[in-house]
């Protein structure tokens, strides 16, 4: 489940979305960094959310995520809302599945715009509505056998 919409990186292209994928391998910084570089972009936001070692007091064995079939399509609606809704410049955002460590990156969203405050903005909006809508569940194994699914991350 992987599709990249027009070439990372490309100054000045007219479509803002310029990276969507859910992977099963490991996630790159630079891949998505890259993505999102415009030549009229004044601010770039990146958010990297990582596996931490603990969940609500407890500590996290294993880590997995799981997505519905549909995740690639409802992830475009997700940043295309966003797209329209700021002077995004070119937009990116890469979520893993499948069996995670501790220290994992699981998902990185990348936003440029032509000034700071607007990329931070949508950047914002951009990761916590893929949190909330998008059909990417987690499962967590703790350390003292139970486990718990997370809905929608």
């Amino acid at each position: 489940m992987s599709q990249t919409y027009d070439h990372p990186g490309e100054q000045g292209s007219q479509e803002p979305i310029r990276l969507l994928a859910v992977r099963d391998t490991p996630l790159s910084l630079d891949e998505v960094f890259a993505a999102v570089g415009d030549d009229a972009a004044g601010g770039t936001a990146l958010f990297v959310g990582t596996v931490r070692d603990h969940d609500g007091g407890a500590d996290v064995d294993k880590l997995s995520y799981s997505a519905h079939p549909t995740v690639e399509a409802e992830m475009r609606r997700v940043a295309e809302r966003v797209a329209d809704a700021y002077p995004v410049r070119a937009l990116a955002a890469v979520h893993r599945v499948g069996d995670l460590a501790v220290g994992d990156l699981a998902v990185v969203v990348a936003v440029s715009c032509p000034h700071r405050g607007e990329a931070f903005e949508a950047c914002r909006k951009l990761i916590d509505d893929l949190k909330h809508e998008v059909p990417i569940w987690k499962h967590q194994t703790f350390a003292d056998g139970t486990e718990e699914w997370v809905g929608a991350c």
